[in-house]
């Protein structure tokens, strides 16, 4: 592990997708409350739930060291987007960041790149960090396209305002989502170095020190596994997240 690697705090970040009435707050209440005992090594913890929870999860999270995120955003501060979200309306509701380029909104919406890095350029200025997604479909994996696929989605997707403090990679193969399929180790551990170098190449010391996410049927049984390859620095976790107990075993991987 480098000495620029070993300084950042890694991101355990849930996603809840189209998951979650009121009653879900239970479960974030038990991750937020179980986050003061993980002790002085314990990644840095968010909750993205669905859009009609975001206020009332970060006023329950306020003060505590649970962060709250948003799933996605327009690219616009405000106007006629009837159902969309400006990036500042969820500053205003308390996320601290939000989710730019899923695969999921790629494929259901026909969000190509330019698109996302309009969202994560919106993220920025209305200072969020944005967490921008990118990954390849099986298709692709299995025709060896998957590094020419990330680091063409990489270069477009991520604007000039990245630092390392306001945006987050998070390589998530398309295939793997939600599918209890896993790249395997090596392979995860490959395209993390090929966006590490890429990042590094294009915006120099704050590159070294970029969180990149591994997402994919993340759970409590691989976690630990994954979380210590080199350059996976956290993970985007979706329906493992749901329940708080599934969510802490992949948090404490870290302990």
């Amino acid at each position: 592990m480098s000495e620029a690697e070993s300084a950042i705090r890694p991101l355990v970040a849930g996603n809840w997708k189209m998951n979650g009435l009121a009653a879900a707050l239970g479960e974030a209440a038990a991750v937020r409350d179980a986050l003061p005992g993980l002790g002085t090594g314990a990644p840095s913890v968010m909750i993205c739930p669905p859009a009609t929870l975001l206020a009332a999860l970060a006023a329950a999270a306020k003060g505590s060291n649970l962060e709250v995120g948003g799933q996605d955003c327009h690219a616009a501060a405000s106007g006629a987007h009837t159902g969309d979200i400006a990036a500042e309306m969820l500053k205003d509701a308390g996320a601290a960041a939000v989710i730019v380029g899923h695969s999921e909104r790629r494929a259901d919406h026909g969000e190509l790149d330019r698109v996302v890095r309009a969202k994560a350029t919106a993220a920025h200025r209305a200072g969020l960090t944005a967490i921008i997604c990118i990954g390849e479909t099986k298709g692709q994996r299995l025709t060896g396209l998957t590094l020419d696929v990330v680091d063409r989605q990489l270069k477009a997707s991520l604007p000039d305002s990245v630092s390392c403090t306001n945006t987050v990679v998070a390589y998530e193969p398309i295939w793997a989502i939600g599918t209890g399929l896993t790249p395997e180790p090596r392979d995860v551990a490959e395209v993390h170095a090929a966006i590490r170098k890429s990042l590094e190449a294009r915006f120099g010391e704050a590159g070294r020190r970029i969180r990149i996410l591994y997402g994919g049927s993340v759970k409590p049984s691989n976690a630990k596994e994954l979380l210590s390859l080199p350059n996976v620095n956290g993970a985007l976790v979706g329906g493992a997240s749901l329940k708080a107990a599934d969510f802490l075993a992949i948090i404490r991987a870290y302990a």
